[in-house]
């Protein structure tokens, strides 16, 4: 029985420090993961921000498309479009003498800029186009452009993104 623990003890002797050197190489795998993931979720947190600010940008161009549905007056529509060169006009029409057409249209672009400003990069444009029906049609084309900056990953520069949507409007009834 002496030779069997004789020969184990020589055994283990010759591993020693072989664990030691199996760990490591399990921690250096391990720590090559744990950046894999870090850069992953770095990516993961831009990709969120990119698809918040084009759903933010979607959703206030239909947003803008209701409010020229409701005052679709031609000569109201033409205002949109003057105002989007600027910021609009806070005319105060929730009071109960109301607004014209284009004084609405004004105030429509006042505050869909100043929201749409809260939900983009300071940097973000808007601006409004509208194409009047051509007789016998009764149906204008309004288009939105929603211009904003972001943070490129392959550099330090600023990448521009865009978001056009277009729609027709209705300018009399019925239509």
């Amino acid at each position: 029985m002496k030779t069997s623990n004789n020969i184990q003890g020589i055994h283990i002797q010759k591993n020693r420090g072989f664990t030691l050197l199996e760990a490591l190489l399990g921690f250096l795998i391990l720590a090559i993961g744990m950046l894999g993931i870090a850069s992953l979720q770095a990516l993961s947190l831009k990709a969120g921000k990119t698809s918040i600010y084009n759903s933010v940008a979607m959703m206030k161009a239909d947003e803008l498309f209701e409010s020229m549905r409701a005052n679709s007056t031609a000569l109201a529509l033409a205002e949109y479009q003057t105002a989007s060169a600027g910021d609009g006009a806070d005319n105060g029409c929730t009071t109960a003498a109301g607004c014209t057409g284009t004084e609405l249209a004004q105030e429509d672009i006042f505050w869909w800029k100043t929201n749409l400003k809260a939900g983009l990069p300071d940097a973000a444009t808007a601006t409004v186009a509208v194409t009047a029906p051509v007789a016998p049609s009764k149906m204008a084309v309004a288009s939105v452009t929603v211009t904003w900056e972001e943070r490129s990953k392959d550099s330090e520069v600023a990448a521009e993104k865009t978001y056009i949507a277009t729609t027709n409007i209705c300018t009399e009834n019925p239509c």
